[in-house]
């Protein structure tokens, strides 16, 4: 019998993650590859609990959604925001691993190459 428990909690479990999954599905922007989409998925995920919709949870969907854009398009398009900003979204990515990332030159690191 106790073998029949632990497979209807992990078939629970599954279809729990399953049903997150798409309910993150309908977030995904157009311009997100897979790629970036797998990645921005698995930061809403981790963090779905902390910000579903008051009252019964720390803070609003809208605010994680906008956080996982602000993570993706910093790692994926090099895109700049405050420092206190990106300081938060990479405290909340720590712990997910993005492989093959593009690489940025600034414009200052452009600038200081021409100087040279």
């Amino acid at each position: 019998m106790v073998g029949g428990k632990v497979a209807a909690a992990v078939e629970e479990l599954v279809s729990g993650l399953r049903q997150a999954a798409d309910f993150t599905e309908q977030f995904r922007s157009y311009w997100e590859s897979e790629k970036q989409w797998k990645a921005c998925m698995e930061f809403i995920l981790c963090h779905l609990p902390d910000y579903c919709d008051p009252p019964d949870c720390g803070g609003p969907l809208d605010q994680q959604l906008s956080l996982s854009m602000v993570w993706a398009k910093h790692l994926f398009l090099s895109c700049s925001y405050n420092k206190d900003l990106l300081d938060k979204v990479m405290e909340m990515a720590d712990g997910i691993e993005v492989e093959d990332l593009p690489q940025f030159t600034t414009r200052s690191e452009l600038m200081k190459k021409h100087q040279s």
